[in-house]
């Protein structure tokens, strides 16, 4: 007897692609799986300005987890850099499918990488994150707020509106874009985002397909967003303040490394620990601590 689960995503490209690929590996481990997708609205999708103007984190995500509440979807496919550490007590993140890859990438106008870029070149980024770990490589930069899909994104550099976009790796391979990258950007140069390039499976925790969907988990990547979520959540930070982290996991061990920076690149505290996968909360709120000690605290209050 078949059995049928709804997801619910947002309905851009992107989005879609995601949720049509976390359907076909729930439909290879269950064959008697019947899945459809519903597109939600949220109010990131119909919301023009920068983010962090009108509300932060949560704009890509509120409006499905109040599907999920209300029964109207059985899974939510998020991009889990853009869940807050904070979600509601009867909801969770039932699995995490393998994670993509988690670097940043510059599709430039003249097709060259980031020593290429002219003096007083223009990237398009809306990310904090990213502006001020390239403003600390580049101080000649200039960063310019840009939003829309990946495609209004690429036009953008490639008909000279500005000289490079950046943008996140996961996204152009999932839409099967790699030719247009210009070059990656190594987690060294930019460290990424909390979550990024990995999907969050979010559910209702007494839903009777929880362990259909807890089956297509992949453990390492659950382990490493543990913990950087984890250390998010210890700094207090959201949208509004240039963070970063990225784990990951060899033999039972994690790797994680953390930043805080300020607003203009002209200060970045960086740092890194060792931990068990079994202890991954603990090591998201050691590293978090780090860093405060650090002087993590002063630069996030400056970015308030």
């Amino acid at each position: 007897m078949s059995k049928q689960l709804k997801i619910g995503s947002r309905g851009s490209q992107l989005a879609l692609t995601q949720s049509r690929a976390v359907g076909a590996l729930l439909q290879d481990q269950h064959p008697n799986l019947e899945v459809d997708i519903e597109i939600i609205q949220t109010k990131g999708d119909v919301t023009s300005g920068p983010l962090r103007q009108f509300g932060g984190q949560g704009v890509f995500t509120k409006e499905l987890e109040r599907a999920l509440l209300d029964g109207q979807v059985d899974l939510a496919v998020h991009s889990l850099k853009d869940l807050p550490t904070e979600i509601h007590p009867d909801l969770e993140i039932i699995a995490t499918p393998q994670r993509e890859d988690v670097r940043d990438v510059l599709v430039t106008h003249g097709g060259g990488g980031l020593n290429d870029l002219p003096a007083d070149a223009c990237l398009g980024t809306g990310s904090l994150r990213r502006r001020c770990q390239l403003l600390a490589l580049r101080p000649d930069l200039r960063c310019a707020e840009i939003r829309g899909n990946i495609d209004t994104r690429l036009a953008k550099a490639e008909n000279g509106e500005f000289d490079g976009v950046v943008l996140a790796a996961a996204a152009l391979h999932r839409l099967d874009l790699k030719a247009r990258i210009s070059a990656y950007l190594t987690p060294d140069q930019v460290l990424p985002a909390v979550g990024q390039a990995a999907l969050g499976l979010q559910m209702r925790r007494d839903h009777a397909l929880v362990p259909s969907v807890e089956a297509i988990n992949h453990p390492s990547t659950l382990a490493a967003v543990t913990a950087e979520r984890s250390f998010l959540r210890r700094l207090g930070g959201g949208c509004h303040a240039p963070i970063a982290a990225w784990a990951q996991e060899t033999n039972g061990q994690l790797h994680i490394t953390g930043l805080v920076g300020a607003v203009d690149g002209s200060h970045l505290e960086r740092a890194s620990l060792d931990g068990p996968t079994t202890e991954a909360t603990d090591l998201g709120i050691q590293l978090a601590e780090l860093l405060k000690a650090q002087g993590a605290d002063v630069l996030l209050k400056a970015a308030d």
